[in-house]
C-alpha cells in the first residue's frame, strides 16, 4: 500500500510538552507543512519567544531563535535585515504578541518588515497560570478575572489583526480557526500565503490562529473546540481581513 501520510520532514519524531487538546500541536505541524510544501527548510529561521511554544525549536527542524517575552519581532528584524535571503518568521501567543510585545508588533508592522508572523490566540495567558490576556472574551472566565472579563474595568478584548490591516506596511492578514479539519485546511492555506508573500518581497503577512487551550478554559478538548466555534469567532471572525 502506497503511503501517503507521514511526518513533515520538518517536524522532529519527539513528543510535544503540550497540554491535551492544547492547539499548538496543530499549529507545528500545518507550519512544518507548509515550509515542506515551499521547499524552504534550509533557509528558514523561525524566532519563538516566552510562552508555551518557548521550545518549539525541540520540535521544529529547522534553525530557530529565542527572544525575551514581547520581543520576538524586534529580533526578527535584526536577523532578516541581516540575512534578508532568509525566510524569517515568529511564533507568538496572544500575551506575547499582543500585550508585552504590542509595541514592537506594531512598530514593524508599520515599517513593513518583509516578515511571517503566526500568532496563535487562545484568549488567555497558558504559559504562567490563565491570567487574562488582552484577547480575553468579556464575560470569560481566568485566574486574574474569576468573575469574568468586565468592559469598565479591563476593557474589551484586543483586535490586533483588525489594528496591523489598517498600517500601510501592512501586506496580508488573515484569521483562522484550529478547531474542525475544514478550518485547519483553510489554516494551512493561509499560512502558504503568508510564507509566499515573504519569499516575493511582499512585504509584513500576519496569520491569526484561534487556538484552543482546554486545561485554563476549564474545559474537555471537544468542549474546548466547540467554544471556539460558538463562541469565540463571534469576537474575533474568521477569514481574509486585508
Amino acid at each position: 500500500m502506497k503511503k501517503i501520510f507521514s511526518r513533515p520532514e520538518s517536524l522532529r519524531d519527539i513528543t510535544t510538552h503540550y497540554c491535551p487538546g492544547c492547539g499548538h500541536g496543530i499549529a507545528h505541524r500545518l507550519v512544518t507543512e507548509v515550509i515542506d510544501l515551499l521547499g524552504v527548510r534550509g533557509k528558514v529561521i523561525a524566532v519563538a519567544p516566552v510562552g508555551c511554544a518557548v521550545v518549539a525549536y525541540d520540535y521544529w527542524n529547522f534553525d530557530c531563535c529565542e527572544a525575551a517575552h514581547g520581543r520576538a519581532l524586534a529580533v526578527a528584524t535584526g536577523i532578516k535585515r541581516c540575512r534578508p535571503d532568509r525566510v524569517v518568521f515568529t511564533y507568538q501567543g496572544d500575551g506575547d504578541l499582543a500585550a508585552i510585545g504590542t509595541n514592537e508588533t506594531i512598530h514593524a508592522a508599520n515599517r513593513g518588515e518583509n516578515l511571517t508572523v503566526v500568532f496563535v490566540n487562545n484568549a488567555i495567558y497558558g504559559m504562567t497560570g490563565g491570567q487574562m490576556a488582552p484577547t480575553t472574551l468579556l464575560g470569560q472566565v481566568t485566574s486574574t478575572t474569576p468573575g469574568g472579563r468586565r468592559a469598565e474595568v479591563q476593557g474589551y478584548p484586543l483586535k490586533i489583526s483588525e489594528m496591523l490591516a489598517m498600517l500601510p506596511g501592512v501586506k496580508y492578514v488573515e484569521r483562522r480557526g484550529l478547531f474542525c479539519p475544514q478550518e485547519i485546511i483553510k489554516a494551512k492555506a493561509a499560512l502558504h500565503l503568508a510564507f509566499d508573500n515573504q519569499l516575493r518581497g511582499g512585504g509584513f503577512s500576519l496569520v491569526e490562529l484561534l487556538s484552543p487551550c482546554p486545561t485554563y478554559w476549564g474545559m474537555s478538548p471537544a468542549a474546548a473546540m466547540d467554544w471556539i466555534r460558538d463562541t469565540m469567532v463571534k469576537e474575533f471572525p474568521l477569514g481574509r481581513i486585508k
